[in-house]
């Protein structure tokens, strides 16, 4: 299990949606462990909603981009 979303509930019906920060992406957790990034909330919501079927490997996911700095936090240093 990633310890960047630990499970609360456990069970056939708990999926996550985790935001990943700093970009337009949302991450998928399914209750079977598997995890896949979507730019999109409808193909998420198909993809965790078919599970098992749809739950093969796919393309890999693309690294989340870094951040870009706050333009006031240089002005603040």
């Amino acid at each position: 299990m990633n310890p960047l979303h630990p499970a609360v509930l456990t069970g056939d019906g708990v999926y996550r949606i985790h935001w990943v920060l700093g970009t337009d992406r949302l991450l998928a957790v399914c209750h079977c462990g598997a995890e896949r990034e979507f730019e999109n909330p409808v193909p998420l919501w198909d993809w965790l909603l078919g599970h098992p079927d749809d739950h093969r490997p796919g393309p890999a996911s693309r690294p989340a981009p870094a951040p870009a700095p706050h333009p006031l936090s240089e002005a603040l240093v």
